[in-house]
């Protein structure tokens, strides 16, 4: 009997296609970044994810209001902590928008060590409540490099819960790498950054996403990007787990 209800959440996920929560950190457009906020900085990011595509199997679109903080007061060390809540437009996700996230990081370069990259473990999509939907709680590890030239280069992995990420029965597609390229580019303006970043795995959240970012002051950017999910798996039952491609949007503001 556990394992019919197992494959039936299952098959619901894949049916809702892309019922994913994104309760961020400090990102690049999708996956987490090694960066963490300065102590009793406060930022506030307004998200929004709409589909490309308007038929019944592209997925939902997603609209969240996150709001996170540094907490640590140490140079070499820093924490941020966040919340988020995450409208789709599925009542199964919806009933419970509340997510959480944290991040433990320091920066590249720390303890005086100049050629030390920076490191970051953390976790998001940590559910609230107790719902095998819901309860994503990827823990996820990053390294990051910025070298001359090319601009930083971000890999590490993360892992999930096996029942929330399952898809088409299996529960082994919890997993996967992280990876990420990001530069500022000066070279045009200095208020223009861009970004491609990589999640692997079948699962909701698997993706590759390319973006911008343009910084209308010290406290306010806006990052507009796309993000096609699954774009190296087989469909599932007919379906991409995550959904057809979305365009990003996403508000961040600083403070103070």
């Amino acid at each position: 009997m556990k394992m019919v209800k197992k494959l039936a959440v299952a098959a619901a996920i894949v049916v809702l296609a892309c019922g994913s929560a994104m309760a961020t950190p400090s990102t690049q457009i999708w996956i987490p970044s090694t960066d963490a906020k300065d102590f009793k900085n406060i930022h506030i990011d307004i998200d929004n994810y709409t589909r490309f595509s308007t038929a019944a199997d592209a997925g939902a679109n997603m609209y969240n209001i996150g709001v996170s903080a540094g907490v640590l007061p140490l140079e070499n060390l820093k924490l941020e902590v966040g919340f988020d809540y995450l409208k789709q437009n599925i009542k199964a996700y919806d009933d419970h928008p509340i997510y959480l996230n944290a991040k433990l990081a320091t920066p590249e370069g720390a303890f005086g060590i100049k050629e030390l990259p920076a490191f970051a473990i953390g976790g998001y999509n940590i559910s609230t409540v107790d719902s095998v939907l819901t309860q994503q709680n990827i823990i996820y590890g990053l390294t990051a490099k910025t070298f001359p030239v090319i601009g930083r280069l971000s890999v590490g992995g993360y892992k999930g819960d096996k029942e929330a990420l399952s898809v088409g029965g299996s529960t082994k597609t919890n997993t996967g790498v992280l990876a990420s390229w990001d530069r500022s580019m000066p070279e045009i303006s200095d208020k223009l950054w861009l970004a491609v970043d990589y999640m692997s795995g079948k699962n909701l959240n698997g993706e590759i996403s390319v973006g911008g970012s343009w910084a209308f002051s010290k406290q306010i950017s806006l990052i507009v990007g796309a993000v096609f999910f699954n774009p190296f798996q087989n469909t599932v039952g007919g379906l991409i787990p995550g959904g057809k491609p979305a365009l990003t949007t996403q508000i961040d503001i600083s403070l103070p």
